[in-house]
């Protein structure tokens, strides 16, 4: 069978340890593992140290690895200025703390729960600006702004972000277990934004999202994965769970889809 177009990963919070035993846990098992920095506090929290990026780039090294780092959760972009300027300070410490690892993408969420009952108002439109000033700001650290990846959120319009990225060389992270918890088709949006997007998050929900990709019809996962491999997608498909059983069982799943597309992924031979 030929490999799969694009690398497949999965979080850094699969094993109950910390970064690094998971990333060595999972190297030969993934081609990608998503940093997950979500408790970051400025001067810390657990970013990892100097010795500890060394280790997680040998593991990259020997193993064909590559990370995205996801940046924290509470960073409030299109805030008053205040909450502009300390988050664009938070995220940039991120970003420059991981540098040494290569990231495939660093992907960002806009949080937009200030204006999201007022989308396209006034005060949408100033959340817009000033988002839209935040990440001028982050993709000027960036030799390759497209390493920067806005990734759509459950609870909002699929289009929230167009207008806010429209003319930033910004790439997407298509979150589709997003789109699916919400009820929307993915196709669609996938039709739209693929050419633009770098990493694709897939996941399963039973009452929430985040869980076993077997809890998706294997026949919606199917069509998804086909979508992919017919559009040319050579980005990263990120099982984004958490926990060694849902990792196994998402594995499962995804193995079974791509048998019959006549592909096979890493760990098949592992």
């Amino acid at each position: 069978m030929k490999k799969t177009p694009f690398r497949i990963g999965t979080t850094s919070y699969i094993i109950p340890a910390d970064i690094l035993p998971n990333a060595a846990y999972l190297a030969g098992k993934v081609d990608d593992v998503e940093l997950v920095l979500f408790e970051v506090e400025e001067g810390g929290g657990n970013l990892p140290d100097e010795n500890t990026l060394a280790q997680l780039a040998d593991i990259a090294r020997r193993n064909d690895l590559t990370y995205t780092v996801h940046l924290p959760l509470d960073l409030r972009l299109g805030d008053d200025d205040l909450s502009r300027e300390r988050s664009t300070r938070k995220a940039l410490q991120v970003m420059r703390a991981t540098e040494a690892l290569n990231p495939f993408t660093y992907t960002l969420h806009l949080d937009g729960r200030s204006v999201q009952q007022e989308y396209l108002s006034p005060a949408w439109q100033a959340w817009r600006e000033r988002t839209h000033k935040a990440l001028s700001e982050l993709t000027a650290f960036l030799e390759k702004p497209a390493l920067l990846a806005v990734e759509n959120l459950d609870h909002y319009p699929p289009d929230f972000w167009d207008e806010v990225l429209e003319g930033l060389p910004v790439s997407r992270c298509i979150d589709v277990g997003h789109l699916w918890v919400d009820g929307h088709d993915p196709l669609p949006y996938l039709e739209k934004h693929i050419a633009a997007a770098r990493v694709i998050h897939i996941h399963g929900h039973i009452q929430r999202d985040h869980q076993s990709l077997s809890a998706i019809p294997p026949a919606e996962l199917e069509r998804v994965i086909g979508f992919l491999v017919e559009s040319g997608f050579s980005g990263v498909i990120t099982m984004e769970i958490f926990g060694e059983q849902d990792f196994q069982t998402s594995c499962a799943a995804l193995s079974a889809v791509l048998q019959r597309l006549h592909l096979e992924a890493k760990w098949e031979n592992h």
